[in-house]
């Protein structure tokens, strides 16, 4: 004999028992749709006072982004830079890759971090411990950055989610043992917006409110039979959901509503319609959205590569820092560009000019909230292979992140085991970079 989903105990039965009844019952796929980040919860602190972020713009270059080719090239250095030359751009003594030409424009209100430094070389591993603050380790899943955000600061707008990942991988956005409500809210393609987050065609208000009885009745019967508290937060889902689909703010995440200079602005790459989303939503309350422009693993025909890459978040990312300086958003909004290692300064010729992984030194970008514009911060040797002054590990990065928001980098929570753990494991914030 067959057994209800509703009866099975096991974790994923719970899970797929309140998919298929958000699904079935209410025309909504409830759960990839909020990502867990609706449910509301109390912050576990209250910021610190004189906190500049009130939130972040977090526009992660999957791949491994080549610090020589951008943010810290080499111009005395033919053998490291190729083809490549380097321009000057609106900061005195701060030179950037050729292939930013918008980006140098706004360079004096960017900080670049040119000493960050990783042990890990490869792409999950180094992806992960940006996200994470922590090396993955086969016993536990670590909270994404944004949701240390959530869990500790909260949100800004109680009626719609207060993390939003934009064309991201679930894996690194998502709550690891604080649970499912801490994850981001995802959006695949930033022109669609928040899908199912509307009635079905062809469902009437009427019809909608029958069936979410329906489903409260199922779910009351299996939260009376299964106390579990995975159960009681996907009950806590469907509530926020509801309330997301009536709120006013649910047009923040459509980028329909901009107007033509704005879309042209941003350009229309995918990259530069996620910034200009992501930009809407921070402007709506949203705490924490991560951007991410992927095909910066350049093993192979290096130059072509970046150039192309760089095209792309050139225009968006000069765009962003622009029309958020102009809305006055700029200066309590920290746009963060990451990346999980940079390349080597040799050039493979074998490869059609390629370069390889290269977490000893690489580069990071800050710009808002209070940090100093126009300045670099760290230095690498000649080659732009080792860090030669102030070092910057990913956890120190990640600890500048939390002190920009007024986060206590150091706060410790306690994972479901009984462990201790933080925003930044043991990192320390780079107070330098701030004015």
């Amino acid at each position: 004999m067959n057994v209800p989903d509703f009866k099975l105990p096991d974790e994923f039965s719970r899970r797929r028992f309140m998919a298929t009844a958000a699904k079935w019952y209410l025309g909504v796929n409830v759960l990839p749709m909020l990502g867990g980040t609706i449910a509301s919860g109390e912050p576990l602190i209250t910021p610190a006072a004189g906190a500049k972020a009130k939130s972040i713009i977090y526009l992660f270059m999957g791949g491994g982004m080549s610090h020589l080719d951008t943010f810290d090239p080499k111009p005395k250095k033919k053998e490291v830079m190729g083809p490549l030359e380097a321009i000057p751009t609106k900061a005195d003594g701060v030179m950037i890759g050729q292939y930013l030409p918008q980006t140098a424009k706004v360079m004096d209100k960017v900080c670049v971090v040119n000493s960050m430094t990783s042990q890990q070389g490869a792409h999950e591993q180094g992806t992960y411990v940006m996200h994470t603050s922590y090396n993955m380790r086969g016993t536990v899943k670590h909270p994404s950055l944004g949701a240390w955000v959530m869990m500790l600061g909260g949100r800004n707008n109680p009626e719609i989610p207060g993390y939003v990942a934009i064309d991201s991988s679930a894996e690194f956005s998502g709550g690891g043992f604080f649970g499912a409500k801490y994850s981001a809210a995802p959006i695949g393609n930033a022109n669609e917006g928040l899908q199912d987050s509307h009635l079905p065609d062809g469902l009437s208000k009427d019809q909608f409110d029958r069936r979410l009885s329906l489903a409260d009745r199922l779910n009351k019967r299996f939260h009376d039979q299964y106390e579990n508290a995975d159960v009681k937060s996907y009950q806590d889902l469907y509530q926020e959901a509801i309330k997301l689909m009536n709120s006013k703010d649910l047009k923040a995440f459509s980028i329909k509503d901009e107007p033509k200079e704005a879309r042209d602005l941003y350009g229309a790459s995918r990259f530069g319609q996620g910034c200009m989303l992501a930009r809407r939503l921070v402007e709506h309350g949203v705490r924490f959205v991560e951007v991410q422009l992927g095909g910066w693993d350049t093993h192979f025909d290096n130059f072509t590569a970046v150039e192309g890459r760089c095209k792309e978040f050139d225009q968006a990312y000069a765009a962003l820092i622009n029309d958020l300086d102009k809305k006055g958003m700029l200066k309590d909004t920290l746009v963060v560009v990451a990346t999980e290692f940079g390349r080597t300064p040799e050039i493979k010729a074998e490869h059609k000019n390629g370069r390889d992984h290269h977490p000893e030194a690489f580069s990071c970008l800050l710009a808002g909230a209070g940090v100093k514009g126009g300045i670099k911060y760290g230095e690498t040797d000649p080659k732009g292979e080792k860090v030669k002054e102030k070092p910057v590990k990913v956890q120190d990065f990640n600890a500048t992140i939390a002190h920009a928001l007024g986060i206590q980098h150091d706060q410790v929570v306690m994972s479901p085991s009984g462990r201790p753990f933080r925003f930044a494991d043991t990192g320390q914030p780079v107070l330098e970079v701030f004015a």
